[in-house]
Parts: structure tokens; sequence; C-alpha cells
């Protein structure tokens, strides 16, 4: 009998941990921020994949490249026109998430 109400409170939790699994709207919600989407310019090649940036206003940022832009293999170098992604807050880093053509 002890058995048999363990067993059922187990899958109980379980249930519950698959509902919150299963919406993943939610999740996006909690983890979805708000960042500020700019165009730039390359000035300099730092090192590990960072860049010194002129954006469009005339503020000069470093930037990082992003997960794709990495696994892809796109080669950044000086000159090149890129959207970067500036978290709001820390407005002097940001994250380059294309390089525009």
């Amino acid at each position: 009998m002890n058995q048999l109400k363990k067993n059922l409170s187990l899958t109980e939790g379980k249930k519950e941990q698959n509902n919150l699994i299963r919406d993943p709207q939610k999740n996006k919600q909690k983890k979805q921020k708000k960042l500020v989407d700019m165009e730039g310019f390359v000035t300099h090649n730092l090192s590990n994949g960072k860049f010194r940036l002129k954006l469009e206003n005339g503020v000069e940022v470093i930037g990082h490249l992003s997960g794709k832009i990495r696994q892809n293999r796109i080669k950044i170098v000086v000159g090149d026109k890129v959207t970067v992604e500036l978290s709001p807050y820390d407005l002097t880093k940001g994250r380059i998430t294309y390089r525009h053509r």
C-alpha cells in the first residue's frame, strides 16, 4: 500500500514537470530580453573574435561574433558593414549578428 502511494506521488510530480516543459511559449517570454539592433562598421580587429565597431550614431563599441556566424565560418574584416545587438544593460558591448554584403 505504501509503495503504491509513493508511485502515485512520483508520477504526479513528473506530470507537473512535463507541463512546465511542454509550454515553450511561457519559457520564451521569461527568457526573451529587449535588445537594441543597430548597424555599424568594423574599425579594428581585436583578438578572440572581437571587433571594435563604429555605429551609425558615431558611438564606438566592442562587439563579439554570434554563435551562428562562428558556426558558419563567416569572415568579417575591417570595413565590413554589420548589424549589432546591444544589451540594454551595457551599451558599450554588443553581439555581431549579421554581415551585410
